[in-house]
């Protein structure tokens, strides 16, 4: 059976777990924690990289850090995991679902002005695949509204839109590094920003509501319980792993562009005859081959297909349902003006097995089998 994933490993990651361990330092924010932040810091060009436990967490620190208010409004596309959402529904906020973009999956951003309202106060663009939403009019549109941008960038790590690297173009970015992800810590996320007047709350909300960072720095002589807080820090054991392949940033990269490139290459032909659509990045931006994906025809059409691929021995899966259609969107959210692609799209969007070990011969097999069904 070819997997749909497959957790990287490089091979160094028990080398330095075991370090961690001779260290006698396992909790969280010890040496391997630094290297980690320390390394995204020059990679990405950010000022401020604090690693957490998971991508939610991420975006609820953010979340916290957008000084929300109950009733506040936070727009968002309805086709993204829920922790986007979640994160600002803690706060009290109430979610404004708009349209995507059909090329993309990202959120339209030509849908966005018309949602704002004189609640609005965050702007949560969602990076699908890792290529980035149209930051510069999102941009424009906070800075005009003076509202907040959170960039979920749960799949851009190590992607790019015109020179910066996603989730540093915002006020806040939230990375992912959960087993699915390009590089990993089996669960663990990353909150990057670049002002430093975040700094020290932030640092008090990932530290249980304690002034603790500064008690290791030197700089208090005790520490205390100051303010709101939860325990975002990871371990070290979790930082030593992701740690061995931030070092391969590029290698993995490389990889897995590889196979994007393979797969989008060969199956050109299925496109021009009109029976799939590819991803299309457009030509600002690099994306970071997190996921490979085809659209076919309709829901009957991807539901026989993945089970055709089942029976090759190939795993594939769908993705998000969207979430202004679940339970607690109706709750929590509203989907503003009209839902013309979200909902139809998702319904098409098949993803194809993406990881670092997955061999190019599989990736050819993968291929050949999506270019002789005939149920198109």
């Amino acid at each position: 059976m070819i997997d749909f994933n497959r957790a990287p490993f490089v091979g160094k990651e028990l080398e330095y777990m075991k370090q961690a361990i001779d260290n006698a330092k396992l909790c969280g924010d010890g040496p391997f924690t630094k290297k980690c932040s320390a390394l995204m810091r020059e990679a990405f060009k950010v000022n401020h990289v604090l690693l957490t436990t998971s991508c939610t967490h991420a975006l609820e620190m953010a979340a916290f850090l957008c000084d929300l208010q109950p009733g506040d409004e936070v727009i968002m596309p309805a086709y993204t995991f829920v922790s986007t959402a979640d994160a600002f529904v803690l706060q009290g906020a109430k979610i404004v679902f708009v349209d995507v973009n059909p090329k993309t999956m990202n959120i339209d951003e030509t849908k966005i002005e018309a949602a704002i309202t004189d609640r609005t106060r965050v702007i949560v663009p969602v990076h699908y695949a890792g290529v980035a939403c149209e930051m510069d009019t999102i941009m424009e549109l906070a800075a005009k509204y003076n509202l907040k941008v959170v960039e979920d960038a749960a799949q851009g790590v190590n992607a790019w839109y015109k020179g910066k690297a996603l989730g540093t173009i915002g006020d806040f970015g939230c990375f992912s590094f959960h087993e699915t992800k390009n590089y990993t810590m089996g669960e663990g996320g990353a909150l990057l920003f670049q002002d430093d007047k975040y700094v020290e709350r932030a640092e008090i909300l990932r530290e249980k509501g304690t002034n603790r960072s500064k008690f290791f720095r030197g700089q208090i002589d005790k520490y205390t319980w100051v303010g709101y807080g939860s325990s975002y820090l990871p371990g070290e054991l979790n930082a030593a792993y992701l740690f061995a392949q931030l070092e391969e940033l590029e290698t993995i990269n490389q990889k897995r562009t590889e196979i994007f490139d393979y797969y989008h290459e060969h199956l050109a032909p299925l496109e021009e005859k009109g029976l799939i659509e590819r991803p299309w990045v457009p030509e600002d931006r690099i994306h970071n081959g997190h996921m490979y994906y085809i659209k076919v025809k309709d829901l009957k059409v991807r539901t026989d297909l993945i089970n055709w691929m089942k029976e090759k021995g190939i795993h594939c899966v769908f993705h998000y349902i969207p979430l202004h259609t679940a339970p607690a969107g109706m709750k929590y959210g509203r989907f503003h003006g009209e839902d013309v692609y979200t909902t139809r799209e998702s319904e098409r969007l098949m993803r194809l097995p993406m990881y670092y070990s997955l061999s190019m011969e599989d990736v050819k097999y993968v291929t050949d089998c999506l270019l002789s069904y005939t149920g198109y």
